[in-house]
């Protein structure tokens, strides 16, 4: 168990992102675009179902033959099952009703069991306490990925509830405020909220529009960061993916909060995947003395949009004036008390 955990009944430090469930029809595009581009380990569990692997877990990326194009589920180790109970207590109590996934879901994930419940934005959020690991060798073009009590990364959502947002991974996950960037991005103001749950800087990442409530990201999740070894292997991944004609959205930069040197690249079914490395870690000495403050700008350097055409801003319209009808989906009841 993480040394962060401090015992006063939080489950802060003993909760890692763990998986990623996206449903998509395009699975021979993904299964290139993992493995031939970002180098990750690919396994074809069968007709309907592409696996990526970054370390010993059987399962790290299930992509599902579907319709959707997008994050389905996002899964989460637990690292006990005092922790374990604690949450599943803190969404039963608040009226969420919890269910256990079947056996074939669990299969499907590499765990050997799970239980979700409803997330923000329609994103179910499923926990779990024991991976399945494999001893096979891993077969990629990577030479390796950090994961571990980091995590395998980071999710990264556009919502025009940030506040609920913050509030939900508050109450579930206990939470706590890394720190803000303001950014302005095509002329309009955005307010970043960065959340961590471990050591990684973040696991969490929320941004809104400041002054109107729209959200121009057809899917659920804006980006899923996962984190390279080596500088070696980011610059690598780099060129593979624009070698393979896959879309690049945001070249080679650094970030101002969390230092870590990254590019960014759209996946299939539309999101965007961060591939990074070397951001700042929450030992225990920066735990205890942190204090949140408001970055001006995302980057240092770099980081400069790739690519963006005249259709990429009229179907960033027509979805703005899509949410502009349609509420986005919360769950006031995990909101908590804490949210701002």
């Amino acid at each position: 168990m993480s040394g962060l955990v401090p015992g006063d009944g939080s489950v802060f430090g003993a909760v890692h992102l763990g998986y990623i469930v996206v449903e998509s029809a395009r699975l021979g595009e993904w299964r290139r675009f993992g493995a031939d581009a970002i180098g990750m380990h690919a396994d074809d569990v069968d007709s309907s179902t592409l696996r990526f692997r970054l370390d010993e877990h059987a399962c790290r990326f299930l992509v599902e033959q579907g319709p959707q194009e997008d994050v389905t589920a996002v899964g989460w180790q637990v690292d006990d099952h005092e922790t374990f109970d604690r949450i599943i207590a803190r969404v039963s109590d608040r009226g969420v009703p919890i269910a256990e996934g079947s056996a074939e879901d669990a299969a499907r994930r590499g765990v050997e069991r799970l239980w979700r419940f409803a997330g923000p934005k329609g994103i179910r959020q499923e926990i779990f306490t024991v991976p399945v690991t494999t001893p096979e060798p891993l077969r990629m073009l990577s030479s390796g990925w950090v994961t571990g009590e980091a995590g395998m990364g980071h999710v990264a959502i556009v919502s025009r509830e940030p506040e609920s947002l913050r509030g939900y991974y508050e109450t579930v996950f206990d939470s706590r405020l890394s720190d803000y960037i303001d950014e302005n991005v095509s002329g309009l103001k955005l307010k970043i909220r960065f959340l961590r749950v471990n050591e990684r800087h973040h696991s969490i990442a929320i941004a809104n529009i400041r002054g109107v409530k729209i959200d121009p990201i057809r899917t659920r999740v804006q980006h899923i960061n996962i984190q390279s070894g080596s500088l070696d292997d980011v610059l690598a991944a780099y060129g593979r993916v624009t070698d393979l004609g896959f879309r690049m959205a945001w070249s080679v930069g650094q970030h101002t909060n969390d230092r870590e040197l990254s590019f960014y690249c759209v996946t299939p079914s539309g999101f965007e995947l961060e591939v990074g490395w070397n951001p700042i870690v929450f030992g225990p000495e920066r735990e205890s003395t942190w204090e949140p403050t408001t970055y001006q700008g995302i980057s240092i350097w770099g980081h400069t949009p790739v690519g963006e055409t005249v259709l990429d801003k009229f179907t960033q319209f027509r979805q703005v004036v899509r949410t502009l009808r349609t509420p986005e989906i919360t769950v006031p009841q995990l909101t908590g008390g804490m949210a701002r």
